[in-house]
Parts: C-alpha cells; sequence; structure tokens
C-alpha cells in the first residue's frame, strides 16, 4: 500500500511539474526570463547527475565542469560549422579572423548531425568511464578523488584558453542557427526552452528509479560501508563507475542544451568556479534527496542573477557563506530539513486520553 501511495505521488509530482513548466511559466514569463530560466534548468541537470553522484554514493565530484564543457563545446562546434556552411565559408568566422584556412580534424566529425549528436551522448560518458576505472579500481576517494577532479577541470579550462581552434579564453559564440531552426526566432528559444523542461523530467525520472532501485541500496551501501560491501563479495568500483558516467552523461546533455539556449560557451563555463557553483547548489537543496539538488540549482541561479545585478561585488561573499553555514549547520540542505521534520512527526506517540479523565472533564 505505502509503495503505491508512494508511486502516486510521484506521478501527481511530476504531473504538477509538467504543468508549471509547460504551461504557466511560458504564460507568465517574459521571453528573456523564460531563456532565463531553461539556462537554470541546465543547471538543475548537472545538479541532478551530482546528486546521484556525490550524495548517494559519496563522491565529491569537483569536476563536472569537463563533461559539461565536452557536451557544450561539441555542441558548438556543429553549430559554427553549420553557420559557415550557411554562409558559404570553409570555416567558422572566428578562424577566418585567426588565420585558419582549414577546420581542424577534430573539427570535421561534427559537420554531421548524427555524429554530433552520438558525440553528446557518448563523449562525456565514455571519458568518466576511463576516469571512473583508473580512479576507484585503483580505491582512491575521499579528498583525494575530489581533488583530482577539481585539478582535472582546471586542466581542461586550461587546455580551452590557450587553443585558438576552440575561440580561445573567447569561447564559441554568436550562433545563429539550431539544427537548421533560426535561434533569433521566438518561437524557437520556446523551443528549446521544452527540450530542456522535457530533458530535466526525463533525467528526474531516471534518477528516481535508480536511486529506489536494488542498485540504489547497494550505491548507498557503498557510501556507508564500503569495506563490508566487498566482503559480501561486490566491487564498490563497478558501483560508484556506475553513479560517476551517469552523471557525467546528465552533465553533457546540460552542457549541449546551454550552447544554443545562452549563445555561448567558454573556458569560464567548464573551469573550477563553475564546478564548485554545481556544488553548492546540490549542498544546499538537499544532495541525498532527490529533488532537493534540482531546487537548490535552482535557486542558488536565481539569487547569483538577482543579486548579482544589484550587488555585483558581493554575491560571490554571500554565495560563499550560504554554503559554510549549509554545510556546517545543516548538512542535509533545505530538503533534508523537511524531511527531518516529516520523521520528527511520525516518530511522536499518539495523543493518549484517559476514559475517567475524560469523563471528568464532561
Amino acid at each position: 500500500m505505502s509503495t503505491f501511495i508512494a508511486k502516486r505521488g510521484a506521478w501527481l509530482g511530476f504531473a504538477l511539474a509538467a504543468i508549471l513548466l509547460f504551461a504557466v511559466a511560458p504564460a507568465v514569463l517574459s521571453e528573456f526570463r523564460l531563456n532565463l530560466l531553461g539556462k537554470f534548468i541546465c543547471y538543475a541537470i548537472v545538479a541532478v547527475g551530482i546528486g546521484l553522484a556525490w550524495g548517494r554514493g559519496g563522491m565529491l565530484t569537483l569536476g563536472q565542469g569537463v563533461f559539461f564543457g565536452l557536451g557544450a563545446y561539441i555542441m558548438a562546434m556543429h553549430l559554427k560549422i553549420a553557420d559557415a556552411e550557411i554562409r558559404g565559408d570553409d570555416v567558422p568566422d572566428f578562424m577566418s579572423i585567426a588565420g585558419i584556412r582549414e577546420l581542424p580534424s577534430y573539427w570535421v566529425p561534427f559537420t554531421s548531425p548524427f555524429v554530433t549528436v552520438l558525440g553528446i551522448l557518448f563523449v562525456p560518458a565514455l571519458v568518466a568511464l576511463v576516469l571512473g576505472l583508473g580512479v576507484f579500481k585503483r580505491r582512491v576517494k575521499g579528498a583525494y578523488f575530489a581533488i583530482l577532479s577539481q585539478a582535472l577541470a582546471a586542466a581542461f579550462a586550461i587546455l580551452l584558453i590557450g587553443q585558438q581552434s576552440t575561440g580561445g579564453s573567447n569561447g564559441l559564440n554568436r550562433f545563429r542557427t539550431f539544427f537548421g531552426f533560426n535561434l533569433n526566432d521566438p518561437a524557437n528559444k520556446q523551443m528549446l526552452f521544452f527540450i530542456a523542461a522535457g530533458v530535466l523530467l526525463v533525467v528526474v525520472a531516471i534518477t528516481r528509479q535508480l536511486m529506489y532501485s536494488r542498485y540504489g541500496e547497494l550505491l548507498v551501501a557503498v557510501r556507508d560501508q564500503e569495506e563490508r560491501v566487498r566482503f559480501l563479495g561486490y566491487d564498490p568500483a563497478n558501483v560508484k563507475i556506475v553513479a560517476y558516467v551517469t552523471a557525467a552523461f546528465f552533465a553533457g546533455l546540460a552542457g549541449a542544451l546551454f550552447v544554443p539556449i545562452v549563445g555561448i560557451v567558454s573556458p569560464n563555463d567548464v573551469g573550477i568556479v563553475p564546478s564548485i557553483a554545481f556544488l553548492i547548489g546540490v549542498a544546499i537543496g538537499g544532495r541525498t534527496t532527490l529533488l532537493g539538488p534540482v531546487l537548490g540549482a535552482l535557486g542558488v541561479a536565481w539569487a547569483q542573477t538577482t543579486l548579482s545585478e544589484q550587488f555585483p561585488s558581493g554575491w560571490t561573499y554571500a554565495q560563499g557563506l550560504l554554503f559554510i553555514v549549509v554545510v556546517g549547520f545543516f548538512p542535509a540542505g533545505v530538503a533534508g530539513l523537511f524531511a527531518l521534520r516529516r520523521r520528527k512527526k511520525a516518530d511522536e506517540p499518539p495523543l493518549v486520553v484517559d476514559v475517567e479523565e475524560k469523563e471528568l472533564v464532561k
């Protein structure tokens, strides 16, 4: 019975989210604000994967910017090639300015939309698989894994800055089309928002299935008692790798959607700072819950946009202070507070009134 109620509650939650995203948001938000919400949704997609890997698996992933950047740059390369073909040029506009007359070899596969989609789906996941095999099979964990993933994000950003063929520190921008659709058309911008919203709902559904499956129980067991799980005959490395690859897959999708929605991707979007920003939203929302990372990422992104407009120099300090307060005093995040309150309410004994006392009151 409780399982049926939980499933019904989940379906009602998804239905409510769909109504808010597909009906209410386009009706009440301006074109600019709706596009901004689409950007925030991309961050939320990354946060869902971090919640699975960090909240359930205990892996402090400080390098999600790498996988976000891989998906984003693959999409950006295809869009720049498509724009150049429309103009009748052999190379994108920024390459012509830089004196590059021939398309670099690693750009050539992404002239095909089909290969581009495959690259977005599989390249971040394959990179995460290789890294996971190299790290988790050697039992690297805890702070060592966090430092390693953060160093990877820094190295990736530095690599991009030094490459003229990817726009250097300026990145790739000024996209005009998205698989044949004009990005200046408001209807197509709304279509991109709907795609991002749909992907978010699918990603949350997949994560929920993983969290409440036998694998999800095993992942939590690895987080809490890794050696005991190994003693029972399971390989904790394989369990971690699945969560890590899934989180990378989500981040790659988010990066690919981020590019046409925002219109630019640069090393500033894939380095250490954005990787930590992803983590802050998850920590504030509640890393061990399903919806906590989503709400935290949306809330932090909205606060950053709103407050940075009014207090440009103060948001960074406010963000750091908020992160310290949450980690120090509310480690389960905002969603964890509601879960704790419900648990305490359930543990309260029922109010018992003695029959004789009740008669006396009468």
